[in-house]
């Protein structure tokens, strides 16, 4: 039995005995990756749903036996000079760790992203979908394009493939040097244990959600009444949150405490290029400390004061990253709102969604996060030799996995490029191999049930304070490949 995850916008009867309906679809394969296929199933009324959007069907199909393995395929140097011109500069251009704002809006005006995309096409087309070998000196990195090479990538980390890599490990220094993502071994397998403990990694609600969801009501409670809501604004709210749900209240107003951190990582955006400002760092993070002691009650710092931690976690040391992927969260609820707010029916969907988990506008969120990848390429390093089709990769190859392109594989998925909420309500995204904004397998994000409870929490409160909130500027399908989210105006009031 499999499901159809996706079913077409249209089907061909076929006429005889049994009024037999010939689709084609994409089906859930054995691995957890979509694969296409087609299949003969009886007739039935076609499935209830947008034609083209997610529905599901589960039927009885046998599946196309899974291909081997293929080799990776070095290309050669012009093919490299066009993936790093065209692919990955644009991505370090428009800043890894901290978003450069007018890259950003250069990368949206010229559709950067669309075009890596249309050269990452070609170079399969031209070499096949195994691993591209990128003709480097001195360096073993290869670009990973097809889904069962995502697949074991994400599902063998950290071992053979360590988050920590060279460039992670360079950039990340810059303001935690004790975190999660650039630790190795056994303080890695403690560390990451002490983030799932703290964070409710598998909880879809968190022990402090009752806190949490006050916190960011009443904050959107307090946002001014303007006849807009911007970047700055809703930035500046976000960040409050952030401060109140991470060290508490007694952090609600304290912006230098954000200012240094982006400070850091506009110096980490350089990675190895750029020295470490250590007075800084350590002057940032003796303010962390500070709010850590306290351990505010309803806080996640209060939380880490009851966490038994192993020897050598240092737990204050991993607060900067939940500071810092929380950022990416606010680009992600202010872009789902621009969606919503180009789309009247969609919008009074969420408006009248069911609290607390809100699972409409959570699919919002999730859908906005795979149309627009926080992490726009995801870095692993081998800890061993691997062997790709019979081709042996040596230890320290680094992977990069363009989320940015599979997240919109067209050949891959339908409406790769049109909002899709309605997908995630059905699962199929989560069975994708090729689609991962919180990332996936044992390197998954221990923050993502948090920040999708604090981000559909925002929206929802949002749109019942600004329930006439639309996008002047409706965002319409294909949608960009980038969307600078320095750029969005939303209009609060209905037009007089």
């Amino acid at each position: 039995m499999v499901t159809f995850a996706h079913w077409p916008k249209t089907a061909t009867p076929v006429t005889g005995a049994g009024q037999r309906l010939v689709a084609d679809g994409l089906v859930a394969g054995r691995s957890g990756g979509l694969v296409p296929h087609s299949v003969a199933v009886p007739h039935t009324p076609f499935p209830a749903g947008r034609p083209g959007y997610a529905t599901t069907m589960t039927l009885d199909v046998t599946l196309p036996a899974r291909q081997e393995q293929r080799a990776a395929t070095r290309i050669g140097l012009l093919d490299t000079v066009r993936c790093a011109a065209g692919v990955l500069a644009p991505i370090l251009a428009q800043g890894v760790i901290h978003r450069r704002d007018r890259v950003v809006r250069l990368a949206q005006r010229l559709d950067l992203n669309r075009r890596g995309a249309r050269i990452l096409h070609r170079l399969r087309a031209r070499h096949g979908d195994g691993p591209l070998r990128l003709t480097l000196p001195g360096r073993s990195v290869v670009v990973v394009l097809d889904p069962a090479d995502v697949e074991r990538v994400l599902a063998g980390s950290p071992a053979p493939f360590a988050l920590a890599t060279s460039e992670k490990v360079a950039a990340l220094r810059h303001f935690q040097p004790h975190g999660v993502l650039v630790s190795t071994g056994g303080i890695r397998a403690a560390r990451r244990r002490y983030n799932d403990t703290v964070l409710d990694a598998d909880a879809p609600m968190h022990r402090l959600a009752d806190a949490i969801t006050a916190v960011v009501r009443a904050e959107a409670a307090r946002l001014a009444a303007a006849p807009e809501l911007d970047w700055p604004a809703f930035d500046a709210m976000w960040q409050r949150i952030v401060r109140r749900i991470v060290l508490g209240t007694a952090a609600r107003d304290d912006t230098r405490l954000t200012t240094e951190l982006n400070r850091l990582r506009d110096a980490a955006n350089w990675a190895y290029l750029r020295p470490r400002q250590e007075h800084l760092r350590g002057r940032f993070q003796r303010r962390v400390d500070a709010y850590v002691a306290a351990a505010e009650p309803g806080s996640l710092a209060g939380t880490m004061a009851g966490t038994p931690a192993a020897g050598g976690v240092d737990p204050a040391g991993q607060v900067p990253h939940w500071l810092f992927a929380f950022d990416a969260a606010g680009m992600t609820a202010l872009r789902t709102l621009a969606l919503l707010g180009s789309d009247p029916a969609r919008r009074a969907t969420a408006a009248g969604d069911a609290p607390p988990l809100y699972p409409f506008v959570r699919a919002c969120v999730q859908d906005t996060a795979r149309l627009w990848p926080t992490t726009l390429i995801v870095l692993r390093e081998s800890t061993t030799a691997t062997d790709w089709g019979g081709t042996t990769l040596r230890a320290g190859t680094t992977f990069m996995l363009p989320s940015s392109y599979h997240h919109r594989d067209e050949t891959a998925m339908h409406n790769a490029d049109a909002f899709d909420p309605e997908a995630w309500l059905s699962g199929a995204p989560r069975r994708s191999a090729t689609i991962y904004p919180f990332s996936a397998g044992p390197g998954a994000c221990p923050g993502r049930n948090l920040v999708l409870l604090s981000t559909t929490t925002l929206i929802a409160a949002l749109l019942a304070r600004f329930p006439d909130l639309r996008n002047p500027c409706p965002l319409i399908e294909p949608l960009p490949r980038t969307l600078d989210h320095a750029g969005l105006r939303l209009a609060t009031r209905r037009a007089p």
